[in-house]
């Protein structure tokens, strides 16, 4: 079985007390908390506002791609990447530039994730246009063609309804072979499936139950033996379906506040019976588990998340 690995996820950046200057310091000390507790990525939202249900949309955000290159900076040995980089708000061979530099400045430490955008109000308010979600999968279908091509080809051109390039260039090259690993994050089955087939090293998805998980896998492995791929060069990733805490007492109050949608799906308790609960998961496949920020404030309760990944072996 592959050695399981965690990622904190950063998506809230919203500190009590915390001055804009100091915003980024309580960044980093989550992120080296990450680090030395034993996890394998730090991850940031690729939103320029906040999203529901994490906080309103006026509370703090920093720009994803900003932060993960200072991040690189502040960190030794921890992946950094998107979960995700919405498709509509750059040009995708800017985006491949920007992967390819975090690349090189992290010493190969990036991943590529995309999505196919979803929030509204953000795209409204800025000024992105935002598409019927069938035209922005075939964007991102395009733009990961591109991506990859930029990755590993020297001068690549490429013409598509949405995006093109024309004898791209893109020096220096990453320092991973054959690129950032490419991360397709949903697990829609009409098309984001179909997509992560294509183009994915990576897909991530929400834990909706092992009955469905599995389905997810079956409908994946389908598209994948449609054009001669092996579903296993994909590896399976999920945001956490365990919770975790020091005792009893702090999993009451980490009950409190799982949001009522998430419940059904998650389970909290103590490192030992979080190890328990996630064995079902590593046994289905699944590699990689992300916790979030929102939940996991300090590098006490980080640390708390390192017993869970040492329980299982990771």
């Amino acid at each position: 079985m592959t050695t399981p690995w965690f990622g904190l996820h950063l998506p809230n950046y919203t500190f009590p007390d915390t001055p804009p200057e100091q915003l980024f310091d309580r960044v980093v000390e989550q992120a080296r908390a990450a680090e030395a507790a034993g996890f394998s990525l730090v991850t940031v939202m690729d939103h320029l506002n906040q999203i529901p249900p994490v906080g309103p949309q006026t509370d703090p955000m920093l720009e994803g791609w900003s932060t993960l290159a200072a991040l690189s900076r502040e960190t030794r040995s921890v992946r950094l990447g998107t979960l995700v980089s919405g498709v509509t708000y750059r040009n995708p061979a800017l985006l491949a530039k920007l992967a390819t530099t975090l690349d090189v400045i992290s010493g190969g430490r990036a991943i590529f994730g995309l999505g196919a955008a979803w929030f509204e109000a953000e795209h409204i308010g800025l000024g992105f246009d935002f598409p019927p979600v069938g035209e922005r999968m075939d964007r991102m279908d395009e733009a990961l063609t591109i991506a990859r091509a930029m990755f590993i080809e020297d001068r690549p051109t490429f013409h598509g309804r949405h995006y093109r390039i024309e004898g791209a260039i893109n020096v220096p090259r990453p320092i991973q072979p054959g690129g950032p690993r490419i991360l397709v994050g949903g697990g829609g089955e009409q098309r984001t499936l179909r997509i992560a087939a294509k183009h994915a090293d990576m897909t991530h998805w929400f834990p909706l139950g092992l009955d469905v998980l599995g389905h997810k896998s079956e409908v994946l492995a389908r598209y994948c033996d449609a054009i001669g791929r092996d579903p296993a060069t994909i590896e399976r990733t999920l945001a956490t379906p365990v919770e975790v805490a020091a005792n009893e007492a702090e999993a009451n109050a980490l009950r409190e506040t799982l949001p009522p949608e998430r419940r059904p799906y998650v389970f909290i308790g103590t490192p030992e019976q979080g190890a328990e609960a996630l064995r079902p998961y590593l046994d289905a496949g699944f590699t990689g588990f992300t916790f979030r920020n929102a939940v996991y404030r300090t590098p006490e309760r980080i640390g708390v998340v390192g017993e869970l990944l040492r329980l299982i072996g990771g």
